[in-house]
């Protein structure tokens, strides 16, 4: 029997939010230990059932793993091409993944990193950054930044423009994204010239616990709040400043002078919220932002291509917003 509040769900989402409570090993809080250890070292394989899963890569997109010296050590890179020859150098996007900052990697993203180096005709360097808990704050901020130095300073030896840069990044990888970006304004440069934000998690004090988007999210579709409670657990140290920006962007004490934004927000997501607070903060202090909120479309909607509506206009609305800013 399907409830009341399951069948207002699309189809797609009503089918996804049961394959995952179905499954322990999608909710990071019904983990084990070993599960999480087991869920961060799996290798997700090249085509197969993952990719009806999370989406395949499109046509015409070469892929290639590399790594590079990151102040820590050899860091991870899925890099994107277009096979197309280009007469100029290409936009480049640093692409930073969701999961919590625990879960998750650059292959995960494949489908919405190919879109983008297809449809914008450009460079995609995704990051696999260290995840908590063996690697809690601020490691996953120091890889990050470290990669879109590193993507800046080779821009030319992979086709692209040190001149155009972007950053992208979903749930934990947008607030990344958002973070990577204050870095680069204060530490000066790289210049960013474009920052896209999906469902990006944007404050990491108690205030969220009072948005209405979280307290409506008893259901918890993909995303609940005993998950963002111990994603927050494994990320956070003990008696860390909430308030410092690199965890939460929304508390930064100045947002002015930051790269024109698109924020992808989804209705049935407890980030919702904050998510909007982001973008209105990022207006009120003089950037040009763009809010896409597609209301029926539950957090993480980008990662499952094939059972969420949202997802391709989602993806249209983000190479539109960059495609004004990067070419």
């Amino acid at each position: 029997m399907i409830s009341e509040r399951e069948a207002k769900l699309r189809p797609g989402v009503r089918l996804l939010d049961r394959l995952m409570k179905a499954n322990a090993g999608f909710s990071v809080a019904r983990m084990t230990p070993e599960q999480l250890v087991k869920a961060q070292t799996t290798v997700i394989p090249d085509g197969g059932a993952a990719g009806l899963f999370l989406g395949r890569l499109v046509p015409g997109v070469d892929v290639r793993t590399m790594s590079f010296g990151a102040r820590h050590g050899e860091l991870p890179l899925r890099v994107y091409t277009p096979e197309s020859w280009a007469r100029t150098p290409r936009p480049v996007v640093v692409n930073y993944h969701g999961g919590g900052f625990v879960l998750g990697s650059a292959r995960q993203q494949d489908w919405s990193c190919g879109i983008v180096a297809k449809e914008l005709d450009a460079v995609v360097v995704s990051v696999d950054y260290r995840l908590a808990p063996t690697h809690p704050f601020p490691a996953g901020v120091e890889d990050c930044y470290d990669a879109l130095l590193w993507a800046a300073a080779h821009a030319d030896d992979l086709g692209g423009d040190p001149a155009r840069i972007g950053v992208m990044g979903d749930s934990a990888g947008g607030n990344l994204a958002a973070v990577v970006s204050l870095l680069a304004r204060d530490g000066g440069g790289p210049a960013v010239s474009h920052q896209t934000l999906i469902y990006p998690v944007t404050d990491m004090t108690d205030a969220i616990d009072r948005d209405p988007s979280y307290i409506a999210n008893e259901r918890g579709i993909v995303l609940s709040n005993a998950d963002m409670e111990v994603f927050h657990g494994h990320y956070v140290p003990d008696g860390a400043d909430l308030d410092d920006f690199r965890l939460s962007p929304l508390r930064a004490t100045d947002l002015s002078h930051l790269p024109p934004a698109i924020v992808v927000v989804a209705g049935l997501d407890p980030l919702h919220d904050s998510g909007v607070r982001y973008a209105q903060a990022l207006a009120d202090a003089g950037n040009r932002v763009t809010v896409e909120d597609f209301h029926q479309m539950p957090h993480g909607f980008l990662s499952f291509p094939y059972f969420s509506r949202g997802a391709r206009p989602a993806m249209d609305a983000i190479v539109a917003s960059m495609r004004a800013a990067l070419t």
